[in-house]
């Protein structure tokens, strides 16, 4: 595993793990492939653009060309490179079926071809739908409600296939929310903290019952690193954090943390589609590869609401713009590598 080849790489969650991959001893070479679209910004990297084990290429998970030179010289893929927001699935379902379909056909054809020794596509727990009671295991079926769940449990279905049917050495994990620091501000955590710092409004569908388990993502990114190195070929694995909460609860969390009260939050009805809670069970990556999560909510709650009051400069262009500060942005659409020696 001492090459590995991250897809995403610069968005929220991929950038941590770029991070912790890095600092591996067995780790020798790691390539960034990022299409730097609006949540996708080199800055999310930090320091560890400058590691001379990073090579950053700009380019597109489609791009068939790209993909199977980069796959050609790596001995490991991890797959997080996706369209992610629900309500963006509502009014372009078209492109999240091209990015995280297609893309990961894409990958897994190319991870075939060339012979990779492991590949971990990353995934949600979205893919198992509303559960309003009861949690999911990775045995029970995929019931997605909406585009965005829909793309990724047919990518899931595309990446598995390959396992079942060319011996590509694939696992699945599915993670519950993800929150912490560098997370784009269309998400809840960041929306609310960014809106609530600046004395703005929130507003919370219907009465905020709705149901989410909270992980924070360098959890998740312990747990995909547990799944890279022990993983089952043919596995699918859940990570949760532990921690379910309404929307509502979760709200009154960030109020107090941004000193803010309820008079700041506005109720508006129900978006469509909006799944009433998610629950799965983790308790197969706990018994087979030794994964606990190690934040506990409120610590990890309270040091994301800090990082996102000590730097308005990273989020503030965002809020104004969702395309302004898009790093890298004149190396175009090509295949441009850029390495830190």
């Amino acid at each position: 595993m001492d090459k590995v080849l991250v897809t995403g790489g610069a968005g929220f969650i991929g950038s941590h793990f770029v991070k912790r991959i890095l600092r591996s001893d067995d780790v020798k070479e790691v390539t960034v492939l990022d299409a730097l679209t609006y949540a996708g910004h080199i800055e999310n990297l930090g320091e560890a653009f400058l590691s001379p084990e990073l090579t950053f290429v700009h380019g597109n998970v489609l791009d068939t060309q790209l993909v199977n030179e980069l796959v050609s010289r790596h001995t490991a893929i991890v797959h997080f490179a996706a369209e992610s927001h629900v309500d963006r699935s509502f009014f372009a379902a078209g492109a999240f079926l091209t990015t995280n379909v297609l893309g990961t056909h894409t990958l897994a054809d190319a991870a075939k071809t060339h012979g990779i020794e492991r590949f971990v596509h990353v995934s949600t727990d979205e893919v198992y739908g509303p559960l309003p009671e009861g949690s999911a295991t990775e045995n029970d079926p995929v019931s997605p409600t909406v585009p965005y769940a829909a793309s990724k449990t047919a990518s899931d279905l595309v990446a598995l296939s390959y396992h079942h049917t060319y011996d590509v050495p694939v696992c699945v994990t599915r993670s519950s929310n993800n929150y912490g620091p560098y997370q784009h501000p269309e998400k809840i955590i960041p929306l609310f903290v960014t809106r609530l710092l600046q004395g703005e409004k929130v507003t919370l569908h219907d009465r905020g019952q709705h149901m989410r388990n909270w992980l924070h993502v360098e959890d998740n990114c312990a747990g995909i690193e547990l799944v890279l190195r022990g993983g089952v070929p043919g596995e699918v694995y859940n990570i949760g954090g532990g921690t379910d909460l309404t929307n509502r609860e979760l709200t009154a969390e960030l109020l107090g943390l941004c000193g803010a009260d309820w008079d700041s939050v506005t109720y508006v009805p129900d978006r469509r589609a909006n799944d009433i809670r998610y629950s799965m069970v983790w308790t197969k990556i706990a018994d087979q590869l030794g994964y606990k999560p190690s934040r506990p909510f409120k610590d990890g709650l309270s040091q994301t609401v800090d990082w996102y009051r000590d730097n308005p400069g990273r989020w503030a262009p965002l809020l104004r713009n969702p395309h302004a500060a898009r790093a890298m942005v004149a190396l175009g659409p090509g295949k441009e590598e850029s390495r830190a020696h």
